[in-house]
């Protein structure tokens, strides 16, 4: 099955503290249907200091569940659902639901 959202997608947030925050997908995670969304989930972790890394508190991005992530529309910005198309030459795209845009191809 092909995925509705790939690494380097543009996303919105539809629930969760985060909602309404958009961001790029960094990575999928699809055996647990998470992604990492740039500047969405972030959490602070206390760091014991280590030999090659310095000490204290950093913020970082943890996966979301991609059921509480909706692609951006490529025309208007706004959530969107994906479908797919199959294109004369055969190919197959993704198709934003809301325009009717291609996504990628």
């Amino acid at each position: 099955m092909a995925a509705k959202i790939k690494k380097g997608d543009n996303v919105v947030v539809l629930a969760g503290k985060d909602k309404g925050k958009r961001g790029e997908v960094l990575k999928m995670l699809p055996v647990e249907n998470r992604a990492l969304v740039r500047g969405v989930n972030r959490v602070q972790r206390h760091q014991k200091q280590t030999g090659t890394q310095e000490g204290g508190i950093i913020s970082k991005e943890l996966p979301i569940h991609v059921s509480n992530l909706a692609l951006e529309d490529p025309k208007d910005g706004k959530a969107t659902r994906v479908g797919f198309k199959i294109l004369n030459d055969g190919s197959k795209v993704r198709v934003a639901r809301r325009s009717g845009e291609t996504i990628d191809g």
